[in-house]
């Protein structure tokens, strides 16, 4: 704890990010020269599933908004109507034990970077937000959605079971008996069931909406401690994070043994399967 207060006193001295951001092929990134608010864009078609290099891409954009000190992240999709259709499936079929070892590693280091980040978030959710589409939205403290959308987590209709990080991130915004519901039938809320149980903030009209809100949520914070709010964070969200934070190779061997079996790469398959027939139709 001491060793994080003093990082954080140290990026509190540095002057605020007021320029562009480095971007990828998979992010984009743009700064507010005026507030320093940076909106970071996940730019992967068609749907931005979440592969290895879009996690490792994600994540460097993150930590590299932090380490530039700007005043909040604001997480948006360039699709308009995807904002992200959870991890790529490809990645859990039949994996290359290396690959799906460093894929599932970059998967829980992202949401450790999100869910603990120093500076505000907010997600303004433009399209299907859909499992751990779901997930990178819920880790923010603020959402934003637009209407005739979906998101939530189903992992269990594609044989899934749903890692302790992920439940976390749930239980951190929503009451427990809708946490469990939720996720034992793979409940998938429509924009306005979401604003209902809370897990979206606001419902808006459109994306230039969602951004100004979601600016507007980090403005809040203006006058505020950017040290003690960070620390403040921590200590509010480590309960959900310690587990992860602790002892993340339990949770990974565990997630890798799950996903080898052969009772989910039939359950995937099967998924799959279906999602072909769907898109043919």
């Amino acid at each position: 704890m001491l060793r994080s207060r003093t990082k954080l006193i140290e990026l509190g001295k540095r002057q605020l990010c007021r320029s562009m951001c480095k971007s990828s092929e998979l992010t984009l990134v743009e700064v507010d020269d005026k507030t320093g608010i940076a909106t970071l864009t996940m730019n992967k078609p068609p749907v931005n599933s979440c592969n290895l290099e879009f996690l490792r891409a994600l994540k460097s954009a993150m930590k590299e908004i932090e380490s530039n000190k700007c005043s909040g992240i604001i997480l948006t999709s360039s699709n308009d109507k995807v904002f992200s259709s959870g991890l790529d499936l490809n990645e859990l079929r039949q994996p290359n034990p290396e690959r799906l070892a460093t894929f599932w590693k970059e998967l829980q280091e992202m949401w450790v970077t999100l869910y603990l980040s120093n500076v505000p978030t907010a997600a303004a959710i433009n399209g299907h937000a859909l499992a751990v589409g779901c997930v990178m939205a819920a880790a923010c403290e603020y959402r934003v959605m637009l209407p005739d959308f979906t998101i939530g987590i189903h992992a269990t209709k594609f044989g899934y079971v749903v890692p302790p990080f992920i439940v976390n991130t749930y239980l951190s915004v929503l009451p427990h008996p809708v946490v469990e519901r939720a996720l034992l039938q793979g409940k998938i809320f429509s924009t306005q069931e979401a604003l209902q149980i809370n897990l979206i903030d606001e419902v808006v009209n459109s994306k230039d909406e969602a951004l100004c809100k979601c600016a507007d949520f980090i403005g809040s914070f203006e006058q505020t401690n950017p040290v003690a709010r960070a620390l403040t964070k921590r200590q509010l969200r480590a309960p959900f994070a310690k587990q992860l934070l602790e002892d993340p190779e339990t949770e990974l061997r565990e997630s890798l043994e799950y996903i080898n079996t052969p009772l989910f790469q039939e359950s995937l398959d099967q998924y799959l399967l279906q999602l072909k027939k769907k898109n043919k139709k």
